[in-house]
């Protein structure tokens, strides 16, 4: 551990990272009219961090020391790289537990190779705070263009809450996003210290009241089987069954099905979208995978 903290040096560092980076690169709408200060504002830090505007204000004025998982928030915030995550943590007088890379998951070859069998037949994988680290052609036409989100915003949940079309796909979208949010729930649960999912719930909270109201309630729910209904722009309406199976290999890493009874409307209207797919693809379906 270094010596006495730097609490001044700290908080002026925090504010010269906050003045370089602008509400939309960090997924914040720019808001109406001129800014009027440059970069972030105090309160959007803190909210991005999940901590208070007036915790955040004390350690930006050096009036008070930080703790290392709040610190560990900040940084991934601010969008440190590892240097200047390892000089934040000196002027704090704290270690950093390793240096973080930002890498994202890969999806298990044999999940892979599910993926690329399943041709009529809707799935994801999930990994880590709900990422979609990858997808068949289906799912992207059942549920939007994974490949067109940027990877560090490639998160079910963040889709679900962020894209408007979203909210007009789920026949009950409240039920889908508060389930949705008891999932993450216990994936917070799992990874108490992980800064990125500190970071999504900091960012949906700032953005989204009643994903505010929900993460606060603390329900719970796993990542296990359900229905949902959907109101496909193409298809109709579609009732599906989801399931999920977990890769040995990686605990973190759920293949998430969609599936109807065999004969079934739904089940016929899948059939559709998947020739639709085809058809707009113009070639044979692969899957997209990080």
């Amino acid at each position: 551990m270094s010596a006495t903290p730097h609490l001044n040096e700290l908080g002026e560092f925090l504010k010269a990272r906050r003045a370089e980076l602008s509400p939309r690169a960090v997924g914040l709408p720019d808001g109406p009219g001129p800014r009027r200060v440059r970069g972030l504002r105090r309160e959007e830090v803190a909210g991005l961090a999940a901590i208070s505007t007036d915790y955040y204000t004390r350690l930006e004025q050096g009036r008070m020391p930080a703790s290392a998982p709040v610190l560990e928030a900040v940084a991934e915030v601010l969008h440190l790289d590892d240097d200047q995550r390892r000089y934040l943590f000196g002027l704090a007088g704290k270690e950093t537990a390793r240096p973080r890379r930002r890498t994202l998951q890969k999806v298990q070859p044999q999940l892979r190779r599910v993926l690329d069998d399943l041709t009529s037949t809707p799935a994801v994988v999930m990994g880590r705070r709900m990422d979609v680290i990858a997808w068949n052609p289906l799912a992207a036409a059942l549920i939007t263009d994974f490949a067109a989100v940027p990877d560090k915003h490639r998160n079910y949940l963040r889709v679900l809450f962020t894209d408007p079309a979203m909210r007009t796909l789920y026949a009950d979208w409240r039920k889908v996003a508060r389930t949705a949010v008891a999932q993450l729930r216990m994936e917070a649960a799992k990874y108490p210290d992980d800064p990125r999912l500190t970071g999504l719930v900091g960012e949906l909270s700032v953005q989204d009241p009643d994903f505010r109201t929900w993460w606060a309630a603390h329900h719970v729910a796993p990542l296990s089987v359900g229905t949902k209904v959907l109101n496909h722009p193409v298809a109709g309406e579609l009732s599906l069954e989801w399931d999920t199976l977990t890769a040995s290999t990686d605990p973190d890493q759920q293949l998430v099905v969609w599936t109807a009874e065999a004969g079934s409307p739904t089940h016929d209207r899948l059939r559709i979208l998947a020739s639709w797919e085809a058809d707009r693809r113009g070639a044979g379906p692969s899957s997209r995978r990080t």
